[in-house]
């Protein structure tokens, strides 16, 4: 399995170039059973990620281009009357599917936003009192372009804690940028790539980093952690049980992506920034901090037991 993980991220990362550590960030969201979000300027490689990683995992995927206009029915689906058989007929929406690319996710009206929730919490969403079961497995990669510019409504923070982790891909460097502008184009690329993994591949791996041990001592420092944001006056309030969970289910994620079954420090040093920097308010004399500058500062501050 593990030889299968690395040809995955070796095939998008000749996709996306130059952004290894974002590729392994994206599939450990994954394999942790989370969802991602992306946030970054437009045009620097969010999309080709997303579509990249479900066509690397062998699964099915549906673009959502959130717009002010857009309505909930939009997303989930919506039952129109047939004639014929004088009734209604449910049409799902592009919910129903194992990738979902929520594009733009913050131009969006907070009501459609909202229509994400249920699905992304309980994998399953409720349409007119019948409850309805998502596909296994269920993934949303949401982008979002930065709250400064023009249209943009902000997430609200009980939708910004669904996603397991946010990171940012940045601009690629030098030698990645003219290999980008050398080579072939990238929609080009996407359509030549094959499954690396299948869908039911996928879901061993995600049962097997269920079952990757957590010593005491690793959970007294993942606790350590948490503590200690909720004392800092630097937060305006500290991580919840359930960003620790989060941290601690990518960790296990992410010791399995380096052959391990056992979770070590610096796994959980790994996925810090990508866990906390959006659940991480600054207090009232802090500044805004990036995820990167947080975890540097919990890995500064808190020592490993």
């Amino acid at each position: 399995m593990v030889q299968q993980i690395d040809a995955v991220i070796r095939q998008i990362g000749g996709i996306v170039l130059g952004k290894e550590l974002q590729v392994r960030l994206a599939l450990a969201c994954l394999l942790a059973r989370g969802h991602l979000l992306i946030e970054d300027v437009p045009g620097v490689g969010k999309t080709t990620l997303a579509h990249a990683l479900a066509v690397s995992l062998g699964l099915s995927f549906q673009r959502i281009q959130f717009t002010s206009d857009l309505l909930p029915a939009d997303i989930l689906g919506v039952s129109v009357y047939n004639r014929d058989s004088a009734a209604f007929r449910f049409h799902p929406g592009p919910i129903f599917t194992h990738v979902v690319l929520a594009d733009e996710v913050n131009r969006a009206t907070p009501k459609a936003q909202s229509a994400l929730l249920e699905a992304m919490e309980e994998h399953q969403v409720t349409i007119e009192g019948e409850t309805r079961k998502l596909p296994v497995p269920f993934f949303v990669i949401a982008t979002q372009n930065p709250s400064s510019q023009v249209g943009t409504f902000p997430l609200p923070e009980s939708q910004l804690d669904r996603f397991l982790m946010r990171i940012q891909l940045g601009y690629p460097g030098a030698q990645a940028e003219r290999a980008l502008l050398q080579g072939e184009d990238r929609r080009d690329l996407l359509r030549k790539v094959s499954a690396a993994l299948n869908e039911h591949e996928l879901s061993a791996l995600q049962r097997e980093v269920q079952q990757v041990h957590a010593a005491p001592a690793l959970l007294d420092y993942v606790q350590a952690l948490v503590e200690f944001t909720r004392q800092a006056p630097e937060y305006a309030a500290g991580l919840s049980p359930r960003a620790a969970l989060a941290l601690l289910h990518a960790a296990r994620a992410w010791a399995l992506i380096d052959g391990r079954r056992h979770v070590v420090p610096e796994d959980v040093q790994a996925v810090l920034p990508g866990v906390v920097g959006h659940r991480l308010m600054p207090g009232a004399e802090a500044r805004r901090l990036n995820g990167t500058d947080v975890a540097q500062h919990l890995v500064k501050e808190v020592a490993i037991p």
